[in-house]
């Protein structure tokens, strides 16, 4: 926290007040219905989070990656599912900040900062998660558009978002494959389909959908920046961002599972006093308190060495690889002090334990950040 300055410290404690205010007091019942929180996500464009990432001219305030990240632990910590609405809106902004033409920033930015516009990635595909240069989905050109066709999966926010950085070919034979792949900012046209609602074990109230492009025709002013075959690198810079993001999500919901369970310890008794006292449950908060610790950290190193200009897959790598790790181990750890009454729905630690796999697996499974930590470690030579 003492790396905030007074104007990003007093939004996240605005977000901390709005999170136990109106968020956690209202979570369990949105959650277990699976219903779309409207009047929160409402709020949430009020206090301005869907534009942390827009600086002026197109919003109001850009804030530091650490902000952000502390902002979504915020939200995580009242309910994962309100920081997943809002984190790859968030990584489409950068990516249009970064790379966009200024006809595209005057166009999404200004609607995106509000809320007004919401924004999604759509990059996994069915026949292949991680393998993302194997995609399939195209867009060839023709008279001036593009005409894509293909399938995505696991969208999120997918009927609710306005714009989608759809991640594509737009050159199947192109040598190494990465120099085809480009990114187009699509809106919902002719062609794009909604074509299914993905059933969950967590992460519910926002949706995640299948989405499909018939031969979906959009402008060629939809290629982000100006130039194609751009778009992987494009999107792995975009990603790093998106790491740190699932990481502070990851962090949130094991903050909220350690809260619970040391209120929970000291409020509950057992042959004669409160159970932190007995040395398992007493363990079990010390080494809970530790990761959660350690995981913090390293998010905020993350999110620091973003902000450097640096480049960050590693440490976003580690950040996600360890805090979602820990936000598993922290959910578990929480029913088990909780006993029988954490595996009831009419406690929240069962949530915390439903939604925390969402982090192993989403963004990049953490079987992948191994791979892209270790590739890093090789090029930089190490630790340093």
């Amino acid at each position: 926290m003492d790396q905030l300055d007074d104007v990003e410290q007093a939004i996240v404690d605005t977000v901390r007040d709005f999170v136990d205010r109106d968020v956690r007091p209202t979570a369990r019942e949105l959650e277990h219905a699976d219903t779309y929180p409207e009047q929160l996500i409402e709020q949430m464009k009020q206090l301005g989070v869907y534009g942390l990432a827009i600086p002026e001219p197109y919003g109001d305030l850009q804030v530091s990656t650490q902000c952000y990240a502390m902002v979504t632990e915020e939200l995580a910590r009242g309910w994962m599912s309100l920081a997943g609405a809002m984190g790859g809106h968030t990584v489409v902004a950068k990516l249009i900040l970064t790379y966009g033409t200024e006809d595209q920033k005057q166009r999404y930015l200004p609607r995106m900062a509000t809320g007004e516009l919401r924004a999604t990635m759509a990059l996994t595909e069915p026949g292949g998660g991680s393998d993302l240069q194997a995609l399939r989905t195209t867009a060839r050109k023709d008279n001036g558009e593009y005409v894509i066709n293909g399938t995505k999966t696991w969208i999120s926010n997918a009927r609710r978002s306005g714009l989608v950085a759809l991640l594509c070919k737009t050159d199947p034979q192109a040598e190494p494959t990465h120099k085809g792949i480009s990114i187009l900012l699509v809106e919902k046209v002719p062609g794009f389909t909604v074509s299914k609602d993905l059933p969950k074990l967590g992460y519910k109230g926002v949706e995640s959908c299948e989405i499909t492009f018939d031969d979906c025709h959009v402008p060629e002013t939809a290629l982000l920046g100006e130039t194609e075959g751009q778009g992987f690198a494009q999107m792995m810079r975009g990603l790093e961002v998106g790491r740190i993001q699932v990481a502070a999500r990851a962090t949130g919901v094991a903050r909220a599972a350690f809260d619970d369970a040391l209120r929970y310890a000291q409020e509950r008794e057992s042959f004669g006093e409160p159970i932190w006292k007995h040395q398992s449950v007493g363990n079990h908060l010390a080494t809970m308190a530790t990761k959660l610790t350690a995981a913090r950290q390293l998010l905020l190193h993350a999110a620091r060495r973003y902000d450097a200009g640096e480049r960050a897959d590693l440490e976003a790598g580690m950040a996600k690889l360890f805090c979602s790790e820990t936000a598993m181990e922290v959910a578990l750890d929480a029913i088990r002090v909780h006993g029988g009454y954490g595996y009831s729905t009419e406690f929240d630690v069962e949530r915390y334990f439903r939604d925390a796999p969402l982090m192993i697996v989403g963004e990049g499974t953490n079987e992948i950040q191994q791979n892209v930590i270790v590739r890093q470690l090789v090029s930089r030579g190490g630790l340093r």
